[in-house]
């Protein structure tokens, strides 16, 4: 499989680990003040590209639903309160920030429908052919294989299914290039330190942010790997990017 540039940014460069164990031991790490950060530091407008995201499954009505990457489960959570499938699984490779997401599922009520499980994008361990839709939302950056990850997730849908992703993008317009580029490479990872004691975490939001294949280039890779019906649609002025593609 192609490696990407990407692959190998890794959030402690003088760490021996491999760069899951390293962007799990980073999730541990800020778990604790992971939502507040989101909405911190996009100024809540993460929360409506969420929603634009998942708005994307809308007319497949999806039954059973995986999020890969879940983190504290955000997006499971607003995937039932927007389409109310009957099961929604999520997986994520930090038991740091699943132990929070399980907390904020039992405190809703929603435990029946909603399991957050320890699990790999790369080595998902559900069949083939499992899931109506599957969701991943800021967190195909962080895969180590960038096309293993994206195979699994095309694997375990259903003919007819849908994979919607959202990520982070680089800007185009010349102006607000710069601000973005500013905010990226002092604001964020500033803001990181003072509020969860780990600047690292959001200078590698900004180095896997500028090495990740975005637009155009992140479709053909879904197209090589075997979606169909791909597309891309840039958000906010091109801060991210939802990807879509069917099986």
């Amino acid at each position: 499989m192609t490696k990407y540039a990407h692959d190998d940014i890794v959030p402690y460069g003088q760490s021996d680990l491999e760069k899951k164990q390293q962007v799990a031991k980073m999730f541990d790490s800020i778990a604790f003040k992971y939502d507040f950060l989101n909405r911190f530091l996009s100024a809540g407008i993460d929360v409506q590209w969420r929603k634009k995201a998942i708005h994307q499954l809308k007319n497949l009505q999806p039954k059973n639903v995986l999020d890969v990457a879940t983190g504290t489960g955000d997006v499971a959570i607003m995937t039932w309160h927007l389409l109310k499938p009957e099961k929604i699984t999520g997986i994520d490779i930090s038991e740091g920030m699943l132990e929070h997401g399980r907390k904020k599922i039992e405190k809703l009520g929603l435990h029946p429908v909603i399991e957050l499980q320890t699990g790999d994008s790369e080595t998902i361990h559900f069949a083939d052919n499992t899931f109506d839709a599957v969701t991943v939302a800021f967190g195909v950056r962080n895969f180590q294989n960038l096309e293993k990850g994206l195979s699994e997730m095309l694997r375990v849908l259903k003919p007819g299914g849908k994979l919607v992703i959202l990520e982070f993008s680089r800007p185009r317009y010349p102006g607000f290039k710069s601000f973005y580029n500013l905010y990226m490479n002092i604001v964020a990872p500033g803001v990181g330190k003072f509020f969860s004691k780990n600047k690292e975490a959001y200078q590698y939001l900004n180095e896997s942010v500028q090495a990740f294949p975005e637009r155009e280039n992140m479709v053909n890779i879904m197209n090589q790997v075997g979606y169909t019906n791909t597309s891309f649609k840039p958000l906010s002025l091109g801060i991210c990017c939802i990807y879509c593609g069917s099986k």
